[in-house]
């Protein structure tokens, strides 16, 4: 039900470069027939490279790419040539990407930074040439080192959007309208349920040029961290934000009862992110009167800030902003 063009997700083969072997051979020549060692010292294997792009938004590129490998290590040559070394192979992935074990899941490396460069594979080193064994005492070398062997593993490679608020909610409380009313985002929006198949991204601005990007997930239903509806697909992209903006629409027939149901749901997936700070909007308040809202404000806990928005007029939208950046920059 995904968009074929945001893939998130992908398990890839990875092989670096094997070491080349070092030389055994010793100088020979017309007039010197017993010459010494010249034997160069084999190429180092190339690595297999995680980089991390501000211009790459999916691992799409890796979708169809299972088997990535580097280059190996040549051999060393007589006359002390060193072998070349391997070509190193670089992956391109969008900030947020987690790199696994595909048969332990323990974390390899996290790429959060445009430019970062990880060494997911490291390739071999070449073999030393029998040169380097040669001491005053044993001048004839007959031995040279062979090149260390690649390494194969699977790697799950997994994107996490980076994002400073994540909009949770039920399908068509209001969240892709809301985005796209207040960011450039251009989400699609639709009156049926599941409308969003795939996460977006918004810069939000604010006041004095200020700036804070805003997350977009499918919908949750009751019962997602089981596999239900688009399941935990897409949950784990609100564990990096650091503000979790839950939606209700004000024509809800419980809005308490809906709120629990989305806060078990994340208990569920995973208890840490009911450590992160919360807020609640209730959507479509142009609905309401003003003493429908009273009554309202009166059901909600205190414990969790709420605002009335409307991204129909644009009610309430800059009030929800001021109390988003000020829970950002407590």
């Amino acid at each position: 039900m995904s968009s074929p063009n945001f893939i998130d997700y992908v398990k890839v083969f990875i092989r670096s470069g094997k070491g080349g072997v070092g030389c055994l051979h010793f100088h020979r020549e017309k007039f010197n027939a017993k010459g010494g060692p010249d034997g160069g010292n084999g190429g180092d294997g190339g690595h297999v490279i995680l980089r991390g792009s501000a211009h790459v938004r999916t691992l799409q590129n890796l979708k169809y790419r299972r088997h990535i490998t580097a280059g190996d290590g040549q051999d060393g040559q007589s006359q002390n040539c060193t072998g070349a070394n391997g070509e190193n192979t670089v992956i391109e992935v969008p900030l947020g990407t987690v790199a696994r074990h595909a048969e332990t899941s323990k974390i390899i490396c996290e790429v959060l930074e445009a430019g970062q460069e990880i060494i997911l594979s490291k390739g071999g080193r070449g073999g030393k040439g029998n040169t380097f064994f040669s001491t005053a005492t044993n001048r004839t070398p007959m031995h040279a080192q062979p090149g260390e062997p690649s390494i194969e593993s699977w790697v799950v490679l997994e994107l996490k959007i980076l994002a400073d608020v994540g909009l949770v909610g039920f399908p068509n409380a209001g969240k892709s309208t809301l985005l796209s009313v207040i960011s450039a985002a251009k989400p699609k929006i639709a009156d049926y349920a599941f409308t969003t198949l795939m996460p977006t991204l918004g810069i939000v601005l604010y006041r004095d040029n200020q700036s804070f990007a805003m997350a977009d997930i499918p919908g949750i239903i009751e019962g997602a961290s089981s596999g239900k509806g688009l399941g935990i697909r897409f949950l784990r992209h609100i564990e990096r934000n650091s503000l979790l903006l839950f939606m209700i629409p004000a024509d809800s027939k419980n809005i308490i009862n809906e709120y629990e149901i989305l806060l078990n749901e994340l208990r569920k997936f995973n208890p840490e992110l009911l450590d992160k700070k919360r807020l609640l909007a209730i959507s479509k308040s142009d609905l309401l009167d003003d003493e429908l809202k009273q009554a309202l404000s009166k059901e909600i806990p205190p414990k969790i800030e709420s605002v009335f928005i409307s991204s129909l007029n644009n009610t309430g939208l800059m009030q929800l902003k001021d109390l988003i950046w000020k829970h950002l920059n407590d």
